[in-house]
């Protein structure tokens, strides 16, 4: 299963979401992504990682096969497609690092224009 909920006003931009999940996650994987603005991503990142400031991305595994992504659409600096793919990695265990990075690159070179 995958769900895509927009909490937003805002229009997201059409690419394969489901593709890129099960080519990072695998199709058994069951996610939830959720498109936010700065107050619930916010109070998540208080509640969840005791920082008093809009996050970005945030990931939560919830089991092996189950997790939820929350993306900023508020915040400009990165665009949705970064965002989710960054937090797909997240859920597949990876730190932020040079391998992460080169991770995220490859993935969006592989997608670009999708």
């Amino acid at each position: 299963m995958f769900q895509i909920t927009n909490l937003t006003k805002l229009k997201i931009t059409e690419i394969p979401w489901v593709k890129i999940k099960d080519e990072i996650l695998g199709k058994k994987y069951e996610l939830s992504l959720v498109f936010t603005g700065n107050a619930l991503i916010k109070k998540l990142n208080i509640k969840y990682r005791r920082k008093n400031k809009p996050a970005s991305v945030l990931s939560f595994p919830i089991s092996k096969k189950q997790g939820e992504i929350f993306v900023n659409l508020s915040q400009k600096k990165y665009s949705p497609f970064y965002l989710f793919i960054h937090g797909l990695l997240h859920l597949k265990s990876f730190k932020h690092s040079a391998k992460m990075e080169a991770e995220e690159e490859r993935l969006l070179n592989l997608h670009h224009g999708a």
